[in-house]
């Protein structure tokens, strides 16, 4: 089996062909920054309806809290009128929107449940 050449080496600091030093150009490297997605919070919102069970049972099933935990965001959303169920990418927050709008609704339940971006 025939061996090929190992390619030319270039010192370091010596400008090379294609570097845009030898024709005199100075290159400037620009740097790509990265942004999270934005994140979304999905909230209930108060009623007069809507049974504060049924409040807790969503976010336990839905958005996996621990009873104590659902029952502390219910009562937030039962004193100021909303509460935050949970924080999510976009795609997901909406999904879950209407999810526990579509499963209220089937109930019977005017609970209103929204997302908007975090901050």
């Amino acid at each position: 089996m025939k061996r090929l050449p190992d390619p030319p080496r270039l010192d370091a600091g010596q400008p090379g062909p294609g570097d845009g030093q030898a024709d005199g150009q100075v290159l400037t490297r620009t740097e790509r920054k990265v942004e999270r997605p934005r994140r979304w919070q999905v909230l209930l919102h108060n009623d007069d309806y809507t049974t504060m069970e049924f409040v807790v049972e969503v976010l336990v099933r839905h958005f996996r809290k621990s009873p104590a935990e659902a029952t502390q965001v219910m009562l937030q959303v039962h004193h100021k009128g909303v509460g935050v169920a949970g924080v999510y990418p976009r795609d997901e927050a909406e999904t879950k929107v209407a999810l526990v709008t579509a499963e209220a609704r089937e109930l019977g339940m005017p609970l209103v449940v929204s997302a908007e971006p975090e901050g």
